[in-house]
């Protein structure tokens, strides 16, 4: 993470329609309430992005007041998630990248589609911490 510029954080997943839709949210919102909107930067996208975002993920994210039913999946390029410092895999990606100086992560997390509500709270409630600790662990790499 060098110093100055904004640390970058990458969310993959498959279709960019579940996991990494509330891993951005969640990281939005953290980003937020840390006054660090200049220090960081969030990319989100998949290598086969769906029409749409999970119907039970936009109702079960509606329920923490965090709207992301405006969103849309999106594919992401090697080179964008190359130019992150940080990238976490919800245990799905196909994308290979080749960057030594980037921390992946792999969340390895279950699949919110067609789960029940119950389930996908279960799902989004440890992606809310995992970006919390996340953000925790930026804080102590750089001065954002």
């Amino acid at each position: 993470m060098s110093e100055g510029s904004p640390t970058k954080l990458g969310f993959i997943c498959v279709q960019n329609a579940g996991r990494n839709q509330m891993s951005a949210a969640f990281a939005e919102r953290e980003r937020d309430r840390r006054g660090v909107n200049d220090g960081i930067d969030i990319i989100t996208g998949g290598t086969d992005p769906a029409d749409d975002v999970h119907e039970e993920v936009v109702k079960v994210m509606n329920e923490i007041n965090i709207d992301i039913s405006g969103q849309t999946p999106r594919k992401v390029s090697t080179e964008e998630l190359e130019s992150c410092d940080i990238v976490a895999t919800m245990g799905c990606s196909t994308l290979k990248i080749d960057a030594e100086e980037i921390d992946i992560r792999d969340w390895a997390l279950d699949d919110p589609d067609n789960k029940d509500l119950e389930q996908v709270r279960v799902i989004r409630d440890e992606i809310e911490g995992r970006v919390v600790a996340l953000f925790d662990h930026v804080g102590t790499q750089t001065t954002v």
